[in-house]
């Protein structure tokens, strides 16, 4: 009898043990979420499921490119995912023709999916204060991003983490990089947190 108890006594530990690394890990280190729209394609498409890392920030400042998540301000439990442009205290300005500039130098980069016809805001120079990002998604034609006042820069504070893995369509399942990792690899939309997150990228 004593050696059943002692056998139900070790699995109610070892399921508690279980469940508490369960909940650490979804609510201090990963998050799950489903992409929802275009904003960030060919990086990510609509229906891709990937992993946000809610750790790394915790050690470091967030680098340009890197795919971050964010609150969107105007619904509960909903997330944007974008790709960081200008860091703080830098100057952000995009031309007519779709140029982006830093600090009034033409950046160097090639994540938009096609040319950007669309400045907003960043028309006319925006200068980011110590806490704030400036993000756009890849697919800048068809995203809502910091050119629009719906997003806006965003704080420090509410960054969720860092897009690292894409764990669902099988098929593209892996690493999401950035130049930020030294890697010259494309990444990349808005989501929804809970069991999967949504993206509006109107």
């Amino acid at each position: 009898m004593k050696a059943i108890f002692k056998e139900i006594i070790s699995l109610c530990l070892y399921l508690a043990i279980i469940l508490g690394c369960t909940y650490l890990t979804v609510h201090y280190a990963v998050q799950r979420t489903e992409i929802e729209g275009a904003s960030m394609e060919p990086a990510l498409y609509h229906g891709d499921q990937i992993l946000v890392d809610k750790l790394t920030y915790r050690f470091r400042e967030p680098k340009r490119y890197e795919i971050i998540a964010f609150p969107y301000r105007y619904e509960q439990d909903t997330y944007y995912v974008k790709r960081i442009i200008g860091l703080p205290g830098e100057k952000v300005r995009i031309d007519a023709q779709g140029t982006i500039f830093i600090n009034e130098e033409a950046l160097d980069e090639n994540y938009g999916i096609e040319p950007l016809s669309q400045p907003g805001y960043a028309s006319s120079p925006r200068i980011l204060g110590e806490d704030e990002y400036f993000v756009l998604g890849d697919n800048r034609n068809d995203s809502i991003d910091s050119r629009s006042a719906e997003v806006g820069m965003v704080r420090r504070q509410e960054i969720i983490g860092k897009a690292f893995f894409r764990i669902y369509p099988f098929s593209a399942a892996g690493t999401i990089h950035s130049a930020a990792d030294g890697k010259n690899a494309k990444d990349g939309g808005s989501a929804q947190a809970g069991t999967a997150g949504q993206e509006n990228t109107e």
